[in-house]
């Protein structure tokens, strides 16, 4: 059988597919970019079919870039933006409405209200997250809420929801068959990650019916074929992931302890903890990180909702930058007597802080505040942001983890600048290690549908195959970074609205 695996992957600004050989090398790709929406401030979408086409679209690119057929790809991996929902008619794969994105903040009330309640700690203990609009569950109730006639229809099993991946398989297998993971299941807000089910109480809770909710399987099983018309023949479907959770797999983060950090639109960090479903007391999230062949393996994540998003920010925002990648360049050659800090907290702030209603500031700005000053700060601000979620990891894991430092391996669009993750290791005083394949969030999509094919090696061999491609240690005195510190917490305390700093 050949070796080629074909890995979608749906993100929240593109989509992209990409064909890896037997060797794990990229020989095919296609990307296109598809419009967002923004009904109110707070509020993101995507229309549904906006995304289906553009899956379409690149699997087809990649395939003619690829030289080759549909035929000759052993099997396909999913990998997508996790907590985006969509509900769509049964009979005909229409949404009645479109995705709510991950970003989205409609829900805040309704996560507030619960709170109110005494139920986030139910949440929390059955689902290792905490009540923020950013997961699934809530975005499901307002859909059936808000739509007409929604509920009624969802009641009597004309409605089905899933996060991006489940559509994707339901619209790719003709309707044959609606599914996901168990790394998806676990953004929902309803899924018992320790007993591996939606929970009852909790659906019961957010006036879910469970027969709206697809199949949870491993990240690595049978997810039905392709419809032959699509792209030309039968491809099985064999792998699916959420986006962070393939990228710790791309990144071979398979042991205890081994921390990935991935920097596209948001930044999200994973350290693998292994069987222990440890229960964080610094309002980091526990979350599945695989399970395969039935074990569960468990990852504590923090969730930054604006990294590369900072950077477009500048560009289209702004507009101080041309391009993106020239961001790090401008930083660069910022004024160091000044001091700027960006709080990208234009959706709210995530981990460790959760405050929905954060907005963004900028503070300590001169009369001679630039272009390169305010790059130098969008940048730093993921660096900062990494730094909180590092503390609050090396907190809850400090029994398990000894005195030494952690080595983050990092991924997505923003480490390509040089600047960028140098400042990182700087603000972190850790290691970061960048790997040769950037792709490693569809890489391990890939790896699942290619092992579970096998075509492709089992896990110990595919972690060796991991290779850096250059160590940014940290350089910056450390007077230096307890100063730029102290005024990071010091710009986060004042933009937080919920007086958790």
């Amino acid at each position: 059988m050949s070796g080629l695996v074909l890995a979608i992957d749906q993100g929240t600004t593109s989509s992209r597919a990409i064909i890896f050989d037997a060797d794990r090398q990229v020989i095919g790709v296609g990307q296109q970019e598809f419009p967002q929406h923004f009904p109110a401030s707070g509020l993101v979408e995507h229309a549904p079919e906006d995304i289906w086409q553009s899956v379409l679209a690149t699997c087809r690119t990649a395939l003619r870039k690829a030289r080759c057929k549909a035929a000759d790809i052993a099997a396909i991996g999913i990998t997508n933006q996790r907590e985006t929902v969509v509900i769509w008619d049964k009979a005909t794969g229409k949404p009645i409405h479109n995705a709510i994105v991950w970003q989205d903040r409609r829900t805040a009330p309704l996560c507030q209200k619960l709170r109110k309640h005494g139920l986030e700690p139910l949440f929390s203990r059955k689902t290792g997250l905490l009540l923020d609009p950013y997961f699934s569950g809530t975005k499901i109730a307002w859909l059936l809420d808000k739509v007409p006639g929604a509920r009624k229809r969802a009641e009597k099993g004309e409605l089905l929801a899933g996060t991006i991946d489940t559509f994707l398989i339901w619209r790719l297998t003709g309707g044959k068959v609606h599914a996901t993971d168990a790394t998806n299941a676990s953004r929902t807000l309803v899924y018992n990650i320790r007993d591996n089910r939606w929970d009852g109480e909790l659906l019961k809770l957010l006036r879910i019916p469970a027969a709206l909710l697809p199949e949870v399987k491993d990240c690595a099983a049978d997810f039905g074929v392709t419809e032959k018309a699509l792209l030309g023949a039968e491809i099985p479907i064999l792998g699916v992931a959420g986006d962070q959770q393939a990228a710790t797999i791309g990144q071979a983060c398979f042991e205890p302890g081994m921390m990935k950090s991935t920097y596209g639109t948001g930044c999200f960090a994973l350290l693998n903890t292994g069987s222990d479903l440890v229960r964080s007391r610094n309002r980091l999230l526990t979350t599945i990180a695989y399970r395969l062949d039935g074990k569960t393996t468990y990852a504590l994540e923090g969730s930054i909702f604006v990294a590369g998003a900072a950077v477009q920010w500048l560009r289209d925002g702004i507009k101080v930058i041309g391009k993106a990648e020239h961001s790090g360049e401008l930083a660069a050659h910022a004024d160091e007597t000044q001091q700027v800090y960006l709080v990208p907290a234009f959706v709210g702030l995530g981990a460790p802080h959760w405050d929905a209603d954060a907005r963004g500031a900028i503070f300590g700005l001169t009369r001679n505040s630039g272009p390169a000053e305010f790059a130098r700060a969008a940048l730093e601000s993921v660096a900062f942001q990494t730094r909180d979620l590092l503390d609050a990891m090396r907190k809850d894991w400090k029994s398990k983890s000894g005195n030494g430092k952690t080595v983050l391996r990092v991924d997505g669009g923003m480490v390509a600048s040089d600047w960028a993750m140098q400042r990182l290791a700087d603000i972190l005083d850790a290691p970061v290690d960048r790997p040769t394949c950037l792709e490693t969030t569809a890489l391990g999509a890939a790896w699942l549908a290619g092992s579970k094919a096998g075509v492709w090696p089992g896990e110990k061999a595919f972690a060796k195959s991991w290779s850096l491609q250059r160590r940014f240690e940290a350089a910056m005195t450390e007077d230096v970074r307890k100063r730029k510190l102290k005024g990071w917490r010091d710009a986060v305390r004042r933009t937080l609205t919920n007086g958790q700093a």
